[in-house]
């Protein structure tokens, strides 16, 4: 029987291996595998809120484990860590416990079919002292890091006599920067009703660091200019056209000599893919570490790997590369899903096309602003305000419609309801 392995289970590995465990898994017309370094999944959009503790992982997030029994595939843990395409092989790292104990050895899997899924981190692009001093958010273990830690500030600063003040930093003027500024002073504001009262926003003072000349550089000038006039509404210190130059214990060091002074940094400024996939030696890849590939997500020189998300380097007919975003892995995990049965039928494979829906930040319970239709109509259309926060949650409702399917993705939203009714609207522990 075919062997199909998938690695990485975010937003397009893990609705790829959902829909192909259903149409060929459970037919027993090939065997399809998942394989992620984590036990859970959370879509990447809300690694945000996870830091902020407005999500809870523990509760939201899918076991892969459980979700593969219901969904006809298989789930390996494990780290991919080498590749053999000659013999159709990958490699599982050993994974150990926190005291130390191996608790799955090393690995390997054949395939017949592999498709590439890891996702991207954040590219620190070899600032000095970044990698020690600042947080990240690639994945929910980060995310619940940050969380501990912001927790941990909130208490300190609350049980002073005197008022004191919480600096947070934030590099990269991106849809995360923009977000997590808005969800920090939403969480903040709900303190007061968790016997936190001294830490309140008056205490928090944010820094949105963006080297370009104005936030969110990716999107429409007017949806920029919207997110910056609500961020300063706050009481963000939105700083953009600066340059950081180096990251200290405490705060960044601009390429000007200024130091702005933090508690807690984060770093949010681009992305790459991660380093691993140039050590393959296997890939043709760009200076993120992305895949390049043919129209069909096929990687260059190797038929028999797909690559999808961000980590994937396609080329679209204008010259423009795909951006990576959620839509774009959504997309990718539809198109490689059509070519992998359609091989299985001896069909033509198809390119992938990929559609611009537009673009949405949410700004907690601010505000929401955004474009819709994107290359549907030929320009875009902004929208803010609650038709946009409809929108901005309905791509997550999506989301969980692809992993789950209609009907459990109704009894999982009516969970959620309801689970908010019942417990903190933040995460305190």
């Amino acid at each position: 029987m075919e062997q199909i392995v998938i690695i990485g289970g975010g937003a397009g590995g893990l609705e790829l291996a959902t829909q192909l465990g259903r149409r060929l898994g459970r037919k027993g017309k090939a065997n399809i595998t998942l394989v992620d370094k984590n036990r859970t999944h959370i879509w990447k959009p809300l690694l945000h809120e996870v830091a902020t503790g407005s999500l809870d992982t523990s509760v939201d997030g899918v076991v892969y484990h459980a979700h593969a029994a219901r969904h006809g595939y298989i789930f390996q843990l494990g780290e991919f860590c080498a590749l053999d395409a000659e013999n159709k092989t990958v490699t599982l790292a050993p994974s150990f416990d926190s005291e130390g104990e191996q608790v799955l050895p090393e690995r390997k899997l054949n395939y017949d079919k592999l498709v590439l899924a890891v996702g991207s981190v954040s590219n620190d692009f070899g600032t000095l002292g970044v990698a020690e001093h600042c947080y990240f958010l690639d994945s929910h273990t980060q995310a619940e890091r940050f969380h501990h830690g912001l927790i941990n500030n909130f208490l300190r600063i609350n049980q002073k006599a005197t008022a004191d003040n919480l600096e947070i930093a934030i590099v990269g003027g991106g849809a995360t920067g923009v977000e997590l500024s808005a969800e920090l002073y939403h969480v903040a504001d709900l303190l007061k009703s968790y016997g936190l009262p001294k830490m309140t926003t008056q205490q928090l003072k944010i820094s949105l660091i963006e080297a370009g000349p104005r936030i969110l550089p990716a999107l429409p000038e007017r949806i920029s200019l919207a997110a910056r006039k609500e961020l300063m509404r706050l009481g963000v210190n939105v700083r953009e056209s600066v340059r950081v130059a180096s990251a200290v214990a405490d705060g960044f060091m601009t390429s000007e000599g200024e130091m702005i002074r933090a508690d807690m940094m984060i770093w949010a400024a681009g992305v790459k893919a991660p380093d691993f996939i140039q050590r393959l030696n296997v890939f043709q890849t760009n200076r993120n570490n992305q895949i390049l590939v043919q129209p069909t997500l096929q990687a260059k020189g190797a038929d028999d790997v797909w690559v999808i998300g961000d980590c994937c380097a396609c080329e679209q007919p204008d010259g423009s590369w795909v951006p990576p975003r959620a839509q774009s892995a959504h997309q990718m995990a539809a198109c490689v899903l059509d070519n992998l049965i359609a091989l299985t039928k001896g069909h033509t494979l198809k390119p992938y096309v990929y559609q611009d829906h537009g673009s949405l930040v949410n700004l907690s319970r601010y505000s929401t602003v955004g474009s819709l239709m994107g290359n549907l109509m030929g320009n875009s259309m902004f929208i803010e305000g609650r038709i946009a926060r409809f929108v901005y949650i309905s791509l997550y409702r999506m989301h969980q419609i692809a992993i789950h399917g209609w009907p459990k993705a109704i009894l999982v939203i009516l969970a959620e309801k309801l689970g908010k009714v019942v417990r903190p609207k933040m995460k305190l522990h």
